[in-house]
């Protein structure tokens, strides 16, 4: 006999599947919970790591931006100490300078002509003074250009004054200094054939401190003395008794 089934079975499936589709939901936001939680602890785990990583980068830094600091105030030193060092050496190259520049004004100037004002600032030099004439001007010019620490020279006035004295003329010279190439011996380029015999004569003359050998004298060889021959006046007279 056929049993026939009048319960509402469709709906209870229904619910069935409603349960199972809840279930699996759940599954589901629970496992994409879990993936949420996990993908945030790691990621705050890296952040942390790169933290700590900034943290150590940042104290070497500073360490770094420290010993920048100091090596820029060693450069400022040693800048100092480089300037100090080139002015030092030339000082000790231009340390007898004014003494040669002062012992050529000496030797150019012309008995005609004399300084009233020097005047230096640099490798310049200004020369004011008076003369008897131009010539007197032309010639003073001449020997400064043929000093060897001396250069080239430019006349910036020259002006008779009219004056009744005996050096009229007013001049006013602006001289280029120059310091002279030295040869072998240490001497200036121009005054080493003038000064060639007096040094030639220190080298080979001895000092009066220092003992010259001498070499032992040799016995000479005296010769005999000639006898005495009678004069002609005693000859004739005889000798007296």
């Amino acid at each position: 006999m056929a049993h026939v089934n009048l319960l509402p079975w469709r709906a209870e499936r229904r619910k069935l599947r409603e349960r199972e589709f809840f279930g699996q939901l759940g599954m589901a936001f629970v496992a994409g919970l879990g993936f949420v939680l996990l993908w945030a602890l790691w990621m705050g785990a890296r952040i942390d790591n790169q933290n700590d990583r900034n943290t150590i980068l940042q104290g070497e830094i500073k360490q770094v931006d420290v010993k920048i600091a100091k090596i820029k105030d060693l450069e400022k030193v040693r800048e100092h100490l480089l300037a100090r060092k080139q002015i030092i050496e030339q000082l000790q190259s231009d340390r007898s300078k004014m003494v040669h520049l002062f012992d050529e004004l000496v030797k150019t100037i012309p008995s005609s002509a004399r300084l009233t004002a020097l005047k230096q600032a640099g490798n310049t030099m200004s020369l004011d003074g008076v003369a008897q004439s131009n010539a007197s001007v032309a010639e003073y010019m001449r020997n400064i250009e043929a000093s060897p620490w001396m250069g080239h020279v430019d006349l910036r006035s020259t002006v008779n004054s009219h004056d009744a004295s005996r050096m009229p003329y007013n001049f006013g010279l602006t001289v280029k200094l120059s310091k002279p190439k030295t040869e072998d011996n240490g001497m200036p380029a121009g005054a080493s054939t003038a000064a060639a015999p007096a040094n030639a004569a220190k080298v080979h003359a001895p000092s009066a401190t220092t003992p010259v050998a001498t070499p032992a004298a040799k016995p000479v060889a005296m010769p005999a003395k000639a006898e005495a021959k009678p004069s002609p006046a005693a000859a004739k007279g005889g000798a007296k008794p």
